[in-house]
């Protein structure tokens, strides 16, 4: 397949094409986006090992993916109006390195505080990829196009919170904790590599924003006050939410709670992500028999059954382990057909300014993962009843919003 081509318009806005994109260009884009990913899931096994050796409680430690997620939200602000100014590659490099600094710091953290730290640090480098590779896509490709090229991009990037916990684990039965980050240095590096060699710019000179400060502040409130970008960009965040609350609060669900070993843990963590891909192949597989907001409503509600059946199963003495996996797996999974059919409508109007309009749905996105692993450290009941009330609040409004989308969208 070759590379979609941007069409310029007759007044300068940049018109995606409907032609087919390549592989290698989508492999190129989840692997950014992954960073990620792996920087969450990779050292979830080791919160444990990482606050015994810090002397604190696993929950402190775990405080560390909510300082991340406020990384990833406030970064992903400033490199989604730079890439729309300056184009899309020289804020990858930027990025790329400053993630991969930031690793080095994560290894030689001495205290949670300093693991914080370094983390936010991290975030704010890792962000990058993931608004340049949506804003990418947008540069390139008409609606239903980049509907598919999102679930490509799902399937391939749920690889790596399918590999990242098992990596994780198997880190840790031969080195310390401080491994994990070093591996990430290097990933980031790789990256960093990959980019300069083979991402070719997709946002021309002349259909760039020449933007000031005050015109960034405009630009971001033009686009929040556009409800074809609004609505189902709260659809594609809400929703998504539950899969931040699954990510600060499994450790603590099946590893205190449940007493799985890091191995166990990293398998059953893995098995949504699979979940993921599943969803993300089967919504891609009937783009031609349903439009991309029917898709999207059919997720939110496969999404709210699990969400619903978690609730039930905390609610329990001792829920059998089976049920809250099921559940887990249909709220989680489910992101595979609200996540990319969500990112195309919001994405689909945003024409020059699809970066600026990307850092907005990435910020929103990872602010409901740092509202909902904050209110992990103040609920009072179980583990998973925490887990499962965060998740069913998040997918509820978020299903909410995806009925209120407008049907000409689609």
């Amino acid at each position: 397949m070759t590379i979609a081509k941007t069409i310029p318009s007759s007044n300068g806005t940049p018109q995606p094409s409907s032609q087919q994109y390549s592989t290698a260009w989508i492999l190129l884009l989840a692997l950014l986006t992954s960073l990620g990913p792996l920087s969450i899931d990779m050292y979830l096994p080791a919160l444990p090992v990482m606050a015994n050796a810090f002397g604190v409680p696993t929950q402190m430690v775990a405080n560390s993916l909510p300082a991340y997620f406020l990384g990833l939200a406030l970064g992903q602000l400033i490199y989604g109006p730079l890439s729309d100014r300056i184009g899309r590659k020289p804020p990858l490099y930027f990025g790329l390195a400053l993630f991969s600094v930031a690793s080095v710091l994560c290894v030689f953290a001495q205290n949670e505080w300093s693991l914080i730290a370094a983390r936010i640090l991290q975030a704010l480098g890792g962000c990058v990829g993931v608004v340049i590779a949506r804003a990418a896509i947008r540069d390139r490709l008409d609606l239903q196009t980049s509907a598919q090229a999102f679930s490509s991009m799902m399937i391939v990037m749920t690889i790596a919170p399918i590999i990242a916990p098992t990596l994780g684990a198997w880190v840790l039965q031969w080195m310390n904790w401080k491994a994990i980050f070093a591996v990430l240095a290097c990933v980031g590096v790789v990256c960093l590599i990959c980019v300069h060699f083979f991402f070719q710019e997709t946002l021309a000179k002349q259909h760039r924003l020449k933007l000031n400060f005050q015109q960034v502040l405009t630009l971001y409130s033009s686009i929040l006050k556009d409800s074809n970008f609004r609505m189902p960009m709260l659809a594609g965040c809400l929703t998504g939410g539950a899969l931040f609350c699954y990510i600060s609060g499994s450790s603590a669900v099946m590893m205190n709670q449940y007493g799985l070993s890091e191995t166990a843990f990293a398998y059953l963590f893995g098995a949504n992500a699979v979940g993921i891909m599943l969803f993300s192949t089967i919504n891609k597989k009937i783009s031609g028999k349903l439009g991309v907001l029917q898709r999207l409503k059919l997720g939110s509600t496969i999404q709210v059954t699990g969400a619903l059946l978690l609730v039930i199963t905390g609610c329990l003495p001792q829920a059998n382990l089976t049920w809250v996996m099921l559940g887990l797996f249909l709220a989680v999974s489910g992101i595979g057909f609200t996540g990319p059919n969500a990112m195309a409508l919001a994405m689909a109007g945003q024409g020059a300014r699809a970066g600026t309009a990307s850092a907005v749905m990435g910020s929103a996105q990872f602010f409901c993962g740092l509202i909902g692993g904050v209110l992990l450290n103040f609920m009072l009941w179980s583990a998973l009843l925490n887990m499962a009330l965060l998740m069913l609040l998040f997918i509820g409004a978020g299903m909410l919003a995806t009925f209120k989308i407008k049907p000409d969208l689609d």
